[in-house]
């Protein structure tokens, strides 16, 4: 049994920042000892926040995350009481009763079931893959009987037997007794049609430090201005950066994230989409001491965050009930109503603070959830925003105005930075021709280009004039010509094609999949939000995403697409999207399909022109 994997390792298990419980313990060697070397044993994960007790992997078997309480029953009254939105957990000691419903182990086992599922194995059948993830309870100090009938009226009453197979509910009757088989059904498992080795390494990056490539294991590269950024505070602990795109803003926070977790501080990085936690992750990797520190990071984007607090305060239906069909109801909801719940639950006495809380691509933020997340940064603690107002994708960079600064605990000016470190010099000129040309005035931060290089980094940049209804075939025409120009230099997997929504995303991956069996990995379809948590750049898929979600990325080889460019936050899309080409010495490429008619003379400029007639010609 020595050669399963556990992690943390069985001689750091006397080291842990929170030690095992006596029931924890008693788990444990009942896994170690009965499960076969297949299954993977992670104690206290991290899970992006989530703190299960356990979590089982097996490749072939299947997935199993328990919750363990070392409660004696009969220390104190435990029963359930009718609530407003059904039954609840309480208690009663010495005459007094309480609730205990933020304790109750079932809602705890649902949710970590939930998004080990829709986060963090996408890849999962959309329905079939549930019954891949077994989620049980374990009551190391009580009688099974006994935890059964307390527990009883929080499980489904539906197809029970076939139920507590995937959520069992043990007690020390098993504990005790070794019986493997009842408290975890799933474990003789030795092969499933649901679980492969590709789910299990979605699942396990978020268990445990991956393996990164060489690359991703160099230390982090700053500059004097951002290193100094990066290794200091502020007297207040507030710190806002403001840069243009590829000046290192997102490097800056990773680094300042890197060194609070060597530190062993408490970090929560907060983006706004989803898709930039996995080129984050990458990032402050490389600016650890060891990889055990990356346990003292957490990611989120600010609804998930918000969702996270409801739950931890036992407020799961008020936060169900903010919701309704209507569009500008959820709009609404997203953007007060949520942080309005979220801002009272963290007003708790119990609520679990942060030692510092960093906000990437800042300019997506509106101020009122910044003001809330503050409230969740510990006394003392440190408080960073990154933006680009050039980049203001959603309209919401001119709700900072200087009074909103002052009333978001800024004072004084920003850091600035200025060079563009990921631009090739030629793609660097046709953004900023870009950006003075469309962009607000008052609103640009153009990129400099580093003085005093070499232009090393050669680029191919194309521009394609086309009609809508001639896009995808010229899109993948374009992805087909990168393909064969790349040859030996290049992966196929290098190629990103990002477009202006997911409907012309939808079509070109579509006729890439059924007419050249070009497969993608994209974030297209009714179950994007599953699908961006499964975007990484490491893929061998040709990748494509929406000029949204790959915000903050960066790519050597790119093709865009770009449907319409009517107003204010298209036209900072666009640049957003030229803006995602990195430098290389190897060369990058860079193709624009654009069908908007208001970005025709720009494209005329692109040392490489042509019009959706000629692109159509294989």
């Amino acid at each position: 049994m020595d050669d399963r994997l556990i992690s943390p390792p069985l001689s750091q298990l006397q080291k842990l920042r929170q030690p095992l419980t006596a029931g924890e313990r008693a788990v444990f060697q009942l896994f170690h000892r009965y499960l076969s070397k297949d299954w993977e044993i992670y104690l206290q994960p991290h899970l992006n926040g989530l703190r299960p007790d356990f979590v089982l992997l097996n490749p072939h078997g299947g997935i199993a995350v328990f919750e363990v309480k070392d409660w004696d029953l009969r220390a104190m009254r435990y029963f359930t009481k009718p609530g407003r939105y059904g039954p609840e957990l309480w208690a009663e000691r010495h005459g007094e009763e309480f609730s205990i419903q933020n304790q109750n182990p079932i809602p705890k086992v649902n949710l970590y079931k939930k998004e080990i599922f829709d986060l963090y194995c996408p890849r999962l059948q959309e329905r079939a893959g549930w019954a891949a993830i077994t989620a049980g309870v374990i009551f190391p100090f009580a009688n099974t009987g006994d935890v059964k009938r307390l527990l009883s009226s929080f499980q489904q009453a539906q197809d029970r037997d076939e139920f507590e197979k995937y959520q069992p509910i043990t007690g020390m009757d098993e504990i005790s007794s070794g019986n493997l088989e009842a408290v975890f059904p799933e474990s003789k498992r030795t092969g499933s049609r649901l679980m492969t080795a590709d789910h299990a390494s979605d699942l396990r990056g978020w268990l445990v430090e991956p393996d990164f490539s060489s690359t991703q294991r160099t230390p982090l590269v700053l500059d004097r201005n951002q290193l100094s950024l990066a290794e200091s505070r502020t007297e207040s602990g507030y710190r806002r950066i403001k840069g243009p795109a590829g000046s290192g803003k997102s490097l800056v926070l990773a680094a300042r994230a890197a060194r609070l977790a060597n530190e062993g501080k408490c970090v929560l990085v907060a983006t706004f989409n989803i898709t930039l936690w996995h080129y984050l992750r990458d990032l402050i990797v490389r600016g650890l001491d060891a990889p055990e520190k990356f346990r003292n990071v957490r990611f989120t984007h600010f609804h998930l965050w918000c969702k996270h607090v409801c739950h931890d305060a036992g407020w799961d239906k008020e936060y169900e009930n903010l919701w309704s069909n209507d569009p500008r109801g959820q709009r609404d909801a997203l953007n007060y109503a949520l942080p309005l719940l979220a801002e009272k639950a963290v007003a708790l006495a119990d609520f679990e603070r942060h030692d510092a809380i960093l906000v990437d691509e800042g300019q997506d933020y509106l101020p009122m959830w910044w003001n809330v997340l503050r409230k969740a940064c510990k006394p003392g603690g440190e408080m960073l925003l990154v933006a680009d107002a050039t980049q203001d994708v959603y309209g919401t960079a001119s709700s900072w105005t200087d009074e909103a600064m002052k009333g978001a605990g800024f004072g004084g000016r920003w850091a600035q930075l200025a060079t563009s470190y990921r631009l090739p010099p030629e793609a660097l000129r046709l953004a900023r021709t870009f950006a003075e040309t469309f962009l607000p005035k008052d609103a640009i931060d153009l990129p400099e280009a580093e003085q005093g290089s070499l232009d090393l980094y050669p680029c191919r940049l194309r521009w394609v004039q086309c009609s809508p209804d001639t896009a995808s075939t010229v899109c993948s025409n374009e992805i087909q010509s990168l393909m064969r120009q790349t040859g030996k230099r290049l992966a196929n997997a290098d190629i990103t094609l990002l477009t202006g929504d997911m409907t012309s995303g939808v079509d070109v991956v579509t006729r890439l999949e059924e007419e050249y069996k070009i497969y993608t990995v994209n974030t297209f379809g009714s179950d994007h939000r599953r699908r961006k948590m499964g975007f990484y750049m490491g893929d061998a898929k040709i990748k494509a995403t929406t000029l949204h979600s790959f915000k903050g990325w960066e790519s050597r080889l790119l093709v865009i697409y770009v449907p319409h460019a009517a107003h204010a936050q298209s036209l900072a899309l666009v640049y957003a999207g030229l803006t995602r080409l990195k430098r290389s010495q190897e060369g990058s490429w860079l193709t624009v399909v654009s069908s908007a008619p208001e970005l025709h003379e720009f494209g005329r400029s692109f040392p490489d022109y042509a019009d959706g007639a000629a692109a159509i010609v294989t």
